[in-house]
């Protein structure tokens, strides 16, 4: 059964969404765009008014493609370390397939939201709560280790993030493609192993 065949407005967001992963908001033109796809700049601007408008679709599209996945993982009815687990697992596995996501949310939190006018922290502030309130409910059970808990989701979100935003630093020390089956397997094991260490009581 064949596909049905992408549209010109989505064939446009996923080479957006490459270009600037790539390039950066300011090292990306609409011809860059345009041309990736196939097309010429006024057919571009036929479904996108202007760079912003463009932008603010592809950025949109990168925090619904990360926010819905991982909210269902933290609102799985688990306690404890098993929903820690859970939570790591999916995140690993989410971010190695979509490393222009990951590139793209980088950038953005590095220029702090500059280009959108939009506040990263805000639009992540209620999973982090969540997740936090969580952990503190589960440390005060003892089911967990008592650590901070935003500061353990901070650095738990360095750890998985930077995995793939850094891919290529990685590949070179690691030697292979950190996005291969085998070693997405390998680094969410380990990410397991060390929160596993330092969250369950011995």
């Amino acid at each position: 059964m064949q596909s049905e065949p992408v549209s010109t407005r989505e064939s446009i967001i996923a080479e957006a969404l490459h270009c600037f992963a790539d390039a950066g908001y300011d090292g990306t033109s609409l011809n860059d765009i345009a041309a990736a796809v196939g097309i010429r700049r006024p057919s571009l601007l036929h479904h996108f008014s202007s760079k912003e408008a463009l932008y603010e679709e592809v950025f949109e599209r990168v925090l619904s493609d990360f926010l819905g996945p991982l909210e269902e993982s933290v609102a799985v009815e688990v306690s404890g370390w098993e929903r820690v687990e859970g939570v790591i697992r999916v995140a690993v596995h989410l971010f190695a397939g979509h490393r222009d996501h990951v590139r793209l949310l980088r950038r953005e939190a590095i220029d702090g939201g500059m280009h959108l006018g939009l506040d990263l922290s805000a639009a992540l502030r209620p999973m982090f709560d969540a997740a936090a309130a969580f952990l503190d409910r589960e440390m005060d059970n003892g089911t967990l280790r008592r650590h901070d808990a935003r500061q353990l989701i901070i650095t738990a979100y360095g750890a998985l993030l930077s995995s793939f935003s850094e891919a290529t630093i990685f590949e070179g020390l690691v030697d292979g493609h950190v996005d291969d089956p085998d070693a997405v397997l390998r680094r969410a094991d380990h990410l397991v192993s060390f929160f596993r260490a330092a969250l369950v009581p011995r």
